[in-house]
């Protein structure tokens, strides 16, 4: 009997392992479970290129785009240059500030094209925009430095193919991002996601594309609705995302096809308002760089006082003031004159 109720363990080295089996066996498990589940998730938010295809439409259009036209240095400086240097940002020489401009311009124009082509210290190559052309940038150098003094020759800019008959007047989405999207996400300012910065396009894409159209189309946080051009169609903004989205992936997202055009319209009174929403509010509603917020009767006061006539051809031309710099019509040329009066009597009405 005593023997049929013995321990299966009669040494204490047995007891030892059984102890240890009993400890570790468990852990190890637990441990192949963890890697095994975490393991699968990490593989499916890491892999960019599986979802991207995810959300492609089942049918791949390409739409071929002809050559854009060559911008002028005027038109370089207002799209891309003019953010760092009208206001002197991050050493920035400003604008006909003679100067300045002086040591830059001694270096001679070879020196002053290699830098502004390639970049140097703060300032990035091409002035972060790499879908300029040499003879752009040169242009834009040009531009610049006659402004201060110099007389350069600015380079010969080939003249635009004329388009073909019946061919759809929307923009590309290139061309759309170096007129109004190019100056916040080339740096990356106010949150923007940066051109090239795939992981965080990739979070955005996340939500769906056409979540993002809606944002870009609507506006989002500090992005004001259409980029401030409210003169853009849904396709060209649509154009604009999906390449700015596809700029360094492998894998692309199909680009939005272009509508028949609609009939013409017949011209509206500018709203004052929605050009307010549009282009303005971004500075005007927080006071950034020293803009008068609207509805602050205290800073409106002194320049109502100025007259309208003033404060249309500040806002039209832009004004360098002792609180900041407004660039001419808030930084969106393609706003008409009616429509920055517009916004400007809006923002009078309120403060008063």
């Amino acid at each position: 009997m005593a023997e049929e109720h013995s321990s299966p363990i009669k040494t204490w080295q047995q007891l030892v392992v059984v102890v240890a089996a009993a400890f570790i066996v468990p852990v190890v498990l637990i441990m192949m479970i963890a890697a095994l589940v975490t393991g699968g998730r990490k593989g499916l938010e890491s892999d960019d290129s599986a979802l991207l295809a995810r959300i492609q439409p089942v049918g791949m259009v390409q739409l071929a785009a002809g050559p854009r036209a060559a911008l002028t240095g005027p038109q370089v400086y207002d799209q891309v240059c003019k953010t760092c240097h009208d206001a002197g940002l991050a050493g920035a020489p400003k604008f006909a500030d003679k100067a300045a401009w002086a040591k830059i311009l001694a270096q001679g124009e070879k020196t002053v094209y290699a830098h502004a082509v390639n970049g140097i210290r703060a300032m990035p190559a091409k002035g972060g925009n790499p879908d300029l052309t040499e003879a752009e940038v040169q242009a834009a150098v040009v531009h610049m430095a006659n402004a201060a003094g110099a007389n350069w020759k600015a380079p010969a800019v080939a003249a635009a193919p004329a388009p073909a008959a019946g061919a759809a007047a929307e923009r590309t989405g290139e061309q759309v991002v170096a007129a109004a999207c190019g100056s916040c996400h080339q740096s990356g300012e106010r949150g923007a996601p940066r051109i090239g910065d795939r992981n965080a396009w990739i979070q955005r894409v996340k939500r769906g594309l056409d979540a993002v159209h809606a944002s870009a189309l609507k506006g989002h946080a500090g992005m004001p609705a259409r980029g401030g051009m409210a003169e853009l169609s849904d396709t060209e903004v649509k154009r604009a995302v999906e390449f700015m989205m596809n700029s360094g992936a492998a894998t692309t997202v199909a680009a939005a096809a272009i509508p028949p055009p609609a009939p013409a319209a017949a011209a509206a009174k500018a709203d004052g308002k929605a050009v307010y929403d549009k282009a303005c509010a971004a500075c005007h509603t927080a006071g950034i760089a020293g803009a008068p917020k609207t509805g602050d009767k205290a800073a409106w006061a002194p320049r109502i006082a100025q007259g309208q006539a003033v404060l249309y051809e500040h806002a039209i031309k832009g004004f360098q003031g002792k609180a900041g710099v407004m660039p001419a019509k808030g930084g969106n040329t393609a706003l008409s004159d009616d429509e920055v009066k517009a916004s400007v009597d809006h923002m009078v009405g309120q403060s008063k």
